[in-house]
């Protein structure tokens, strides 16, 4: 048994199901930001796509990653609050707008990366985030190549688990972000804005998602690809349902979409005679059983997707 818990392959399948998840993970966290303030945000693959070029951009512009890495933030929180606009502000339908948002970022990131960088074969590359050396720690089995032998974005990641959890269990924010997403008029008898903190849940589900693709492009890969988020941001939504929007559900959800991953990754390079395509839809395939099966008893808000308007029942 320790044989296979040491032997190289399964080490390495470890730590790129940790990896794999990050981006889908940390878009799922910003994702529970809005869903439990009642709005569905279904522009997480445009948000992340948006962090992982300006991102991107800003890192080769000044050389620091940590750069990059605000900037990405700073585009996301800027998405999340035109999604706000539209969704919370004038009351459009989230579904269309979400979905609008994601085209725009396609074509956004596409035109501009041509016009910063030009239409070359060569694309430019930067240092991405290293793993940090953590001594024997990255030795343990299991839990060593899963938790020791990540970067520092990764980590980011992982405190950032615990900071959702916290704020949505423990603290006033939490509770009021919950509250409007539940029931935004009694929300607003007890004093609570709603239109505020549905701006501020939007607001950080812009900047999780635009870190997560930042992820992408600063630390798994060095460069930005068109469309490099290859549907993360759907699966962040199918991450959601299956984690019961709670930010530990979301770890082990997004960890189980890594493990798809990377298991198709590694799966390619074997002798199975399977065609590397359907190979390339194992979790493309897991996202639509999630959403197939747990769906139903996904227990969301009451008011998500619903817009509020203030002096009237959401029904009138």
């Amino acid at each position: 048994m320790l044989a296979i818990l040491t032997d190289p392959t399964f080490v390495g399948f470890l730590s790129a199901s940790m990896r794999l998840a990050i981006p889908i993970m940390l878009a799922a966290l910003g994702g529970l930001f809005a869903e439990r303030s009642g709005v569905l945000n279904i522009g997480l693959e445009g948000m992340m796509l948006v962090g992982a070029f300006f991102g991107f951009v800003a890192a080769y512009a000044s050389g620091h990653l940590a750069i990059g890495v605000a900037v990405a933030v700073l585009a996301g929180l800027v998405a999340g609050l035109i999604l706000g606009f539209y969704t919370i502000t004038l009351g459009a339908n989230q579904v269309v707008v979400g979905i609008a948002l994601n085209l725009l970022a396609v074509g956004v990131t596409s035109f501009f990366y041509r016009l910063i960088f030009g239409a070359g074969t060569e694309r430019p590359r930067i240092d991405a985030f290293v793993p940090l050396d953590l001594g024997r720690l990255a030795d343990i089995p299991v839990i060593g190549p899963l938790l020791f032998r990540q970067d520092a974005l990764a980590y980011v990641a992982l405190a950032l688990v615990l900071v959702t959890g916290f704020v949505m269990a423990k603290t006033r924010f939490g509770l009021d972000i919950r509250a409007v997403g539940e029931h935004p008029e009694a929300a607003e008898t007890l004093g609570v804005n709603v239109h505020r903190i549905r701006y501020l849940a939007i607001g950080l589900s812009g900047g999780m998602a635009a870190l997560g693709g930042a992820f992408l492009s600063l630390s798994a890969t060095g460069v930005f690809l068109d469309g490099m988020t290859a549907g993360r941001g759907y699966i962040a939504l199918a991450i959601l349902i299956l984690g019961r929007r709670h930010a530990v559900g979301v770890l082990l959800a997004s960890l189980l979409f890594g493990a798809a991953d990377a298991l198709q990754l590694r799966a390619q390079i074997l002798p199975t005679g399977v065609p590397f395509q359907f190979l390339l839809m194992l979790p493309y395939v897991l996202t639509i059983i999630v959403l197939a099966g747990f769906v139903g008893r996904a227990g969301a808000p009451a008011a998500l997707g619903v817009p509020f308007r203030r002096g009237r029942s959401n029904k009138d």
